[in-house]
């Protein structure tokens, strides 16, 4: 995805239809030009639907060049090696199934695999990352598990994995390939935490947070909102008690709900997965940081 739509400003308008729900919606704010709508039946915050519609026919908003990821490779190095190694631990505890094969969609420069592989040496094999629009090759892990491609296109399947800052950037027609492209590569019972910033984040702790042109964030979920994408494509998606800016969803078979927030799961955790995070060269940091970091929301 690249983004590159001109500025210009367009009709003002007061109100508009949610492109999730069809229910109207409110005018939210107007940033940079450009305005924003909130929806009060499934809590969706979107930019004017006109931008969205020429997103989804190919008009960039910014170009992936250089430029791009020379201010985003430091954040991108603070998130993976921070925020997001125990949104990657969470994930871990979360998760019902021995985990094989992790993946973190939308890596970006891959810099989580590398943190994985640090704070993880032993199962550096397990961990995956899928990126379609990398940055140049000196600026990207060297982890050969890091997967230049459409996530659509990659042969393989995964038990859990993170989606860190990715849904934010993504129209509701981009958002519905997302997941039917998770569910592509998911086994029954796959888990993966999205870091993103909800409605709720939004409104009370960022409004900065909607950022159409520098960051290209024209989109703001709400869990129930999430699901409109990601329930038909077969997945159950779960609130993270505290986190205002995650969701986890589950790729289950119809008949197994499993009812209850998630953090109750972290002392349930299957034993592989608990092993996988205790390495036997690096101790149990990682095990401890997906357990506190559970607990701390």
């Amino acid at each position: 995805m690249r983004w590159m739509i001109g500025k210009a400003r367009g009709t003002a308008r007061a109100d508009a239809h949610c492109p999730l729900c069809e229910a109207r919606a409110e005018s939210h704010a107007e940033v940079e030009r450009v305005a924003y709508f909130a929806c009060r039946q499934c809590d969706f915050i979107f930019a004017d639907p006109a931008m969205l519609e020429r997103v989804d026919a190919g008009e960039p908003l910014r170009e992936y060049d250089a430029a791009y990821w020379e201010s985003e490779l430091a954040s991108a190095r603070q998130r993976a090696w921070g925020s997001s190694l125990a949104r990657a631990a969470e994930a871990l505890l979360y998760c019902s199934i021995p985990v094989r094969n992790f993946l973190d969609i939308g890596t970006g420069p891959g810099y989580l695999l590398d943190a994985l592989t640090t704070y993880l040496p032993s199962h550096r094999d397990r961990f995956h990352g899928v990126e379609k629009f990398p940055p140049p090759p000196t600026d990207r892990s060297t982890h050969p598990n890091y997967i230049v491609s459409d996530l659509r296109d990659v042969d393989a399947t995964f038990e859990c994995g993170t989606c860190i800052e990715v849904l934010e950037h993504l129209t509701p027609a981009m958002a519905r390939a997302l997941a039917q492209a998770m569910a592509k590569v998911s086994a029954d019972g796959a888990l993966f935490v999205v870091n993103t910033g909800l409605t709720e984040y939004v409104r009370k702790e960022d409004p900065g947070y909607l950022d159409p042109w520098r960051r290209g964030h024209i989109t703001c979920w709400s869990v129930a909102a999430a699901a409109k994408v990601f329930a038909p494509a077969g997945f159950a998606v779960h609130p993270l008690g505290g986190k205002t800016w995650a969701f986890a969803v589950e790729k289950l078979p119809a008949r197994d709900a499993r009812p209850g927030p998630l953090r109750d799961r972290i002392w349930h955790a299957p034993e592989d997965n608990r092993r996988l995070l205790a390495d036997p060269r690096m101790g149990e940091v990682m095990y401890l940081l997906g357990i506190e970091s559970a607990r701390a929301y």
